[in-house]
């Protein structure tokens, strides 16, 4: 039997032989050069074009197909499919040559995956994910940054700020558009979550059309996918309503999102603690500042008033607020916008607050107290004009951007039984136009030139009276008041012209220009006499410093776009010249300095959902010019501020390692990032200080600051219970270096923050969630200075029950403690609750609400930064009672 067996074998391997006795093979690239694997590749007939065999290829992109004896191989074709990319197909010529192919990507990178089953559908299409809005949404969710807060994989900050599994959007776009730039609050707060269809996450974001799938990105972008019959009508939300205790709370707007035409226009006001600035948040503005090298001059001067409470603005927010915005963009043609964004806001905030401050010393402790009663009243002007191109062909932006704001801020202080008032006023103009210009040349390699001009200028002025602290300002000499102006008006130009050098593999790219920087720092510390006569301080008590820094600067910079993996390394040397001088003190010092400052961006796709990330960045940094004057500036009524030191000059280190994990399929996202920090700098501050007054200097020593970052996100969607769970983890360690009362004190703070959270369905009537946040901050210092901590714990929770489609009911309640070892527990309680009754006939909705039911007028709050702690005490509003009308333009 074995024997017959094998005969057999052998047998019907000859005969498959001959049938099949001829041989084809071929590898399978993409444009840049990667194996495609498991694509499709089937053997036809050029005449009948039936498919003779077929084979898939392996992972290094290789086939191989057996042709039928006898076949000519002039009669066959050979046609490559594969997913993500487009379909391609080559004649045989013979059997003896490899037959080889390079495919092109398709527009859609993936096919839709959709997932149905009465569950939330979610849907990938290559580097987009789609939530569906009605999938997480409830009838009592107004706008669609309600619905945002409760997707799964995404988070929102107090003050807006939206991330995507631990990484912050870029941007937010609505319906595709950019309407609203950087400013997204004003969308996340306004538009009602009935007219979106789709909240959808773009990853590998690359907004400029012409460098896509050329240059490495990273960002993530939000879109907001606006339902059809929206497009085709006005959208708008209004509401009056008012209260007790003589509260008020209004709104108007009108939005439109057609294809042509998109705008969001409102006004609204209020004095029920509901910030209106929020709105005006630009929420990447620092790092784009950072990445055009414009380093704004700071403000100076301030009230030295208390930080907020960590509560929701409306638990302790006083003020008397209105804006009015208007944001519009106009498609002229295809992939060419016109976009108008104005605003303007008024407000009238009070605060109210004691705090008590100790600064722990070697043998000794620093204490003093302050009571304090601050009146904020700006007036913000904003106007930006944008006109955007952007094709394959042909890319322009021109941004045209003016800033003016008016604020006037009162204080009556007290401190340590002495009266002062206190008044600060402080005008900003600010205006840029940024130019960016791109074009590709017949060699497909493309130009581009960039042009950026800035002005600001922010004269502040205060003043302190009566008599404060006549022993260190007159001599011990009574006298009427404390005069401070300070004025930093700043011209800033970046300039260069830039070329890339597309391939299949890698995009190289070379820049040349040049960065102006021109200031002027003036400043004077007056003392008016009882008899309104008004001297200098002191002969070290103004400034007249000027300032010029100039750069040129080249750079080469390489990108890797590939699929799984990206990469971008930038080599950049400049040459920089910095000047500065001030009669006043025989000053006249420049420092012109050759630097390297290469980055590196590595993101490694593991597979179409997850990724590793990987980035190391070197920087010199050098100081600025609020780090060279010589004069004194007192910047809050007790910190006397002056420099002994030259430019501050620091080399930074920064490396970070990230994982981002994501299964679609079960609404499954976490994602873990380290991070270290060094800073080599060659200055110090140095404090003297005492129970009633601070003097500050900069000293010319070396100074090393380390830090450690570690954090962890995950969410995942439970079908089963229709919950959303959520968690994170931050931990923080800082090691830094400071001088007080002549002692070098080497600090380690470490804080740890745990946060969790569940948004559940029980029923179709009945909405649940919770969260939980605790925080620990340690701090410990190499000499005998003692050590602190401080733990904080804060729940929320909160019910929503609509018991028919025409009532609503929501309760929801916080709770905080504080826990620091030489004092008692801090714990306070807060409960809100409403009522919605909505009459859909008349498209109108009519609320009672009721915030802070048990009338909470005081609440208490700890902070420890290095060795100096802080308990502060703040006074809220109290209860609000609101009657609440509602109109709809468009029901959802």
């Amino acid at each position: 039997m074995p024997i017959r067996y094998t005969r057999l074998l052998i047998i019907t391997m000859l005969f498959s032989d001959a049938a099949f006795g001829q041989a084809i093979k071929g590898i399978i690239k993409d444009s840049l050069g990667s194996a495609v694997p498991y694509a499709s590749v089937n053997l036809k007939n050029s005449g009948s074009n039936l498919i003779i065999t077929y084979a898939m290829t392996d992972n290094k992109g290789a086939y191989l197909l057996h042709a039928p004896a006898g076949i000519a191989a002039n009669n066959l074709i050979i046609e490559v499919s594969c997913i993500g990319f487009k379909n391609q197909s080559k004649a045989v010529a013979g059997f003896d040559a490899p037959v080889d192919f390079v495919l092109a990507h398709s527009v859609t990178l993936l096919q839709a995956v959709t997932i149905k089953s009465g569950r939330p559908v979610l849907r990938t299409s290559g580097d987009t994910l789609s939530y569906s809005v009605s999938d997480f949404s409830n009838p009592q969710d107004r706008v669609i940054g309600d619905v945002i807060k409760k997707l799964p994989g995404i988070t929102v900050a107090a003050d807006g700020t939206i991330s995507y599994n631990g990484k912050t959007i870029s941007n937010l776009y609505i319906g595709g558009d950019n309407l609203l730039d950087d400013k997204y609050n004003i969308a996340t707060n306004t538009i009602p979550q009935g007219v979106v269809d789709q909240v959808q996450v773009i990853q590998n974001h690359q907004p400029v059309k012409m460098l896509q799938n050329k240059v490495m990105s990273d960002d993530v972008a939000l879109n907001l996918s606006i339902k059809k019959d929206a497009k085709l009508q006005l959208v708008g939300q209004e509401n009056i309503g008012a209260g007790l205790p003589r509260n008020y709370d209004v709104g108007l707007n009108a939005m439109m999102f057609k294809d042509k035409y998109k705008a969001i226009n409102y006004l609204k006001g209020n004095n029920t603690g509901m910030d209106v600035q929020n709105d005006l948040v630009s929420h990447n503005l620092s790092s784009y500042l950072q990445t055009i090298n414009n380093d704004k001059p700071a403000t100076v001067l301030s009230l030295g008033a208390a930080d907020t409470p960590d509560l929701p603005e409306n638990r302790y927010l006083f003020d008397q607020s209105g804006i009015i915005s208007l944001n519009n963009l106009v498609n002229l043609k295809k992939g060419e916008q016109l976009r108008v964004n104005l605003s303007y806001l008024h407000d009238t905030q009070k605060q109210d607050y004691a705090q008590q401050t100790q600064i722990f010393l070697p043998g000794d402790t620093v204490r003093y107290s302050e009571t304090e009663k601050n009146t904020f009243r700006p007036d913000i002007l904003h106007s930006q004009f944008t006109l955007n191109i952007n094709k394959d062909k042909y890319y322009l932006n021109d941004a045209l951007i003016s800033d003016y704001s008016r604020k006037a801020e009162y204080s009556g202080l007290n401190t340590d039984s002495t009266p002062v008032n206190q008044s600060l006023k402080d005008n900003t103009l600010d205006f840029s136009n940024e130019l960016i210009v791109m074009k590709p040349l017949k060699s497909n390699n493309i130009m581009e030139l960039y042009s950026y001009m800035n002005h600001i200028s922010e004269p502040e002025n205060r003043a302190i009276g009566p008599g404060f602290n006549p022993g260190v300002f007159n001599n011990d000499n009574p006298y009427a008041q404390l005069a401070q102006t300070v004025n930093v008006p700043t011209w800033f130009t970046n300039n260069y012209f830039s070329f890339k050098i597309p391939s299949n593999y890698f995009t190289q790219s070379y820049r040349a220009g040049f960065v102006v920087q021109s200031q002027k720092l003036q400043s004077a510390l007056d003392v008016i006499q009882s008899s309104n006569v008004s001297n200098p301080e002191s002969d070290s008590s103004s400034n007249r410093l000027s300032w010029l820094r100039k750069k040129v600067f080249a750079e080469a910079a390489y990108d890797l776009p590939g699929k799984i993996l990206k990469a971008n390394l930038v080599l950049p040397v400049s040459l920089q010249q910095i000047s500065y001088s001030d009669n006043l003190y025989a000053l006249n010092k420049s420092l012109t300095r050759l630097y390297f400052n290469p980055q590196l961006r590595v993101k490694y796709q593991v597979n179409t959902e997850n990724y590793f990330t990987l980035l190391y960045n070197f920087r010199n940094v050098t100081g600025n010019i609020q780090d060279v004057y010589h004069g004194y500036i007192l910047k809050d009524y007790r910190t006397l501020y002056g420099n002994n030191a030259g430019l501050t000059e620091q080399m930074e280190q920064a490396a970070a390692l990230g994982f981002n994990y994501r299964k679609a399929l079960t609404l499954f996202f976490f994602s873990i990032n380290v991070s270290y920090e060094h800073i080599d700098a060659n200055n110090i501050a140095s404090s003297i200080i005492s129970n009633s007054f601070q003097q500050r200097t900069v000293l010319p020593y070396q100074n090393i600051t380390d830090s450690w970052t570690a954090n962890g996100y995950i969410s995942k969607y439970s079908f089963a219970l229709r919950t959303t769970f959520s968690g994170g983890i931050l931990w923080q360690n800082n090691r830094s270096n400071q001088i007080q009362n002549n002692a070098l004190l080497p600090y380690n703070t470490v804080s740890t923050n745990f946060n969790v959270g569940a948004e559940t369905k029980v029923t179709d009537q009945l909405t649940f969630s919770y969260k939980a946040n605790l925080e620990q901050t340690y701090s410990h210092s190499l000499s005998d200075a003692p050590t602190y901590r401080i733990k904080e714990l804060i729940q929320q929770a909160g019910f929503n029950y609509n018991p028919t489609d025409n009532l609503f009911f929501k309760l929801s309640g916080e709770h905080y403690i504080t826990y620091q070892s030489q004092t008692n527990e801090l714990k306070y309680f807060f409960a809100d609750a409403s009522m919605k009754f909505s009459v859909k006939k008349f498209k109108t909705d009519v609320e009672m609400s009721a915030v802070n039911l048990f009338n909470v007028k005081n609440y208490s709050a700890l902070s420890l930064s290095a060795n100096t702690f802080t308990a502060s005490s703040f006074t809220l509003p109290g209860r609000i009672v609101m009657l609440k009308l509602f109109f709809n333009i468009r029901n959802p």
